[in-house]
């Protein structure tokens, strides 16, 4: 029983810290910019 539970918990987090991370990167990416005044071109 606990083995499956590490099982399911360890197959859980990967695709969670990836996402996670993304999302994390594009927002500090999103603020940086943003503090340097770089401006996005509207179409």
């Amino acid at each position: 029983m606990e083995n499956m539970i590490w099982t399911l918990l360890g197959y859980t987090s990967m695709p969670l810290i990836f996402v996670f991370g993304f999302v994390l990167t594009a927002l500090l990416a999103c603020m940086i910019m943003d503090m340097l005044g770089i401006e996005s071109e509207q179409a």
